[in-house]
C-alpha cells in the first residue's frame, strides 16, 4: 500500500497537462492588444475535445493551433488576441468518472483574430 499512494498521487500531479506553442505556427501570434483594442481582420473561435488516458497521464489526441489555423494563415498574416481556454464540462467529467480515470476527456477553446501584417 505505501508503493501505491505515492504512484497515484504522481499520475494526479500529472494529468491533463497541456502544451500548445505558438512558436511552431509560423507566424506571429500575439496574447492581447494593448489598450484592449480589437485588431481588424477575421475573428475565429474553435473548440476541440483532446482525449487523455489513465487519469490524464497519456495524451490520446491534443489540439493544435497550427492545424486549427492551417487555412487562414500565411505569409503576412498574424494572429492577435489570441486566447485558450481548457475546461472540463459536465459530459467530460460524467465520462471521467464512469471509467474510473481510465478515460478523461477535455474541451479546449481556441479563440482570436487573423490579421495582415
Amino acid at each position: 500500500m505505501m508503493r501505491v499512494v505515492p504512484l497515484a498521487l504522481l499520475l494526479a500531479a500529472a494529468g491533463c497537462a497541456m502544451t500548445l506553442d505558438a512558436t511552431q505556427l509560423g507566424v506571429p501570434a500575439t496574447l492581447a492588444e494593448a489598450g484592449g483594442a480589437t485588431p481588424p481582420g477575421t475573428p475565429f473561435r474553435v473548440t476541440r475535445h483532446p482525449v487523455y488516458l489513465l487519469w490524464g497521464a497519456v495524451p490520446f489526441g491534443r489540439p493544435r493551433l497550427d492545424d486549427v489555423l492551417a487555412g487562414q494563415v500565411g505569409t503576412g498574416t498574424g494572429v492577435a488576441n489570441l486566447r485558450i481556454t481548457s475546461r472540463s464540462r459536465l459530459l467530460d467529467i460524467v465520462v471521467t468518472a464512469l471509467t474510473l480515470g481510465a478515460i478523461a476527456p477535455r474541451t479546449v477553446t481556441m479563440e482570436g483574430v487573423v490579421v495582415t501584417r
